[in-house]
């Protein structure tokens, strides 16, 4: 019979990077860091063809005019915030999971340069295609 360990190990350790991944993505009301501070992160995808990088950022409720883009220094960098849908007239919150306030996201992109082809909201992810350049030689 095979040891569990090594299973039981692994899946102990998943846990504890989903339980860390749902901390940074989940917003702290109060938060002492300021108001300019980050709030929270937004999950992200990155894949990569011969040519491109393209990032996929999930930013439900987040208006296109509101986002900043900036690729610099091996890293891609997003930044919006999401305003709260509460009103003058809200008497009190009854369940919030969503999260909202200022957020980042910094991406740490593959070896290489590249330059921004495209970046367009669509259904509430953010799709953003970096050409890979030639390196100088």
């Amino acid at each position: 019979m095979r040891s569990q360990r090594p299973y039981l190990w692994a899946e102990a350790f998943d846990l504890l990077e989903r339980a860390e991944r749902l901390q940074r993505q989940f917003f702290r009301i109060g938060d002492a860091a300021g108001a300019g501070a980050p709030r929270w992160e937004p999950p992200a995808d990155v894949f990569e063809t011969a040519s491109q990088v393209v990032v996929t950022v999930a930013l439900p409720g987040v208006r296109a005019e509101h986002v900043q883009v900036e690729a610099h220094d091996g890293s891609l960098t997003v930044r919006a915030r999401r305003a709260a849908p509460i009103g003058a007239d809200t008497r009190a919150i009854r369940h919030l999971e969503i999260p909202y306030g200022h957020f980042e996201r910094r991406v740490a992109l593959p070896a290489g340069l590249y330059e921004l082809a495209s970046n367009e909201l669509i259904d509430g992810c953010l799709y953003i295609a970096l050409t890979k350049r030639a390196e100088r030689t």
